[in-house]
């Protein structure tokens, strides 16, 4: 299988997770700059994409073996409505090698409590 283009790109690893009140989704992008990463979203569609380019080489340079996977890498996720899109947050560390979008739930999401009202009678306080 050859590198992933902008048309059909390869999948990227990612980790999807619970942190209290929020949802963590990390994406693995060894080797890729922060500017070959591009996210978007789109109603309740997160799409992660990001480019892994060769390393300029020298004409002197002869290349002995080469694992590292080169080319477009992309992931899509759904998300649910109950999340507040407008307020999602990506971190990339490039010592970590790791993209981290923070989805914050939204409140109306979340379980509240409801509190029962009724009548109260008239209490006379005698002393």
């Amino acid at each position: 299988m050859g590198p992933g283009t902008w048309s059909r790109p390869s999948a990227m690893a990612m980790d999807a997770y619970r942190e209290g009140d929020e949802y963590m989704a990390a994406f693995d992008l060894p080797g890729v700059s922060a500017e070959a990463i591009d996210i978007d979203v789109e109603r309740n569609m997160l799409t992660v994409k990001a480019e892994r380019r060769p390393v300029a080489k020298t004409d002197d340079v002869q290349m002995e073996l080469s694992e590292r996977p080169l080319g477009v890498f992309s992931r899509q996720i759904v998300l649910a409505d109950t999340l507040d899109t407008e307020r999602i947050k990506a971190d990339y560390d490039a010592g970590v090698l790791t993209l981290t979008l923070r989805i914050p739930i939204a409140e109306r999401a979340k379980p509240r409590k409801i509190s029962v009202g009724g009548e109260s009678s008239p209490k006379e306080i005698s002393g």
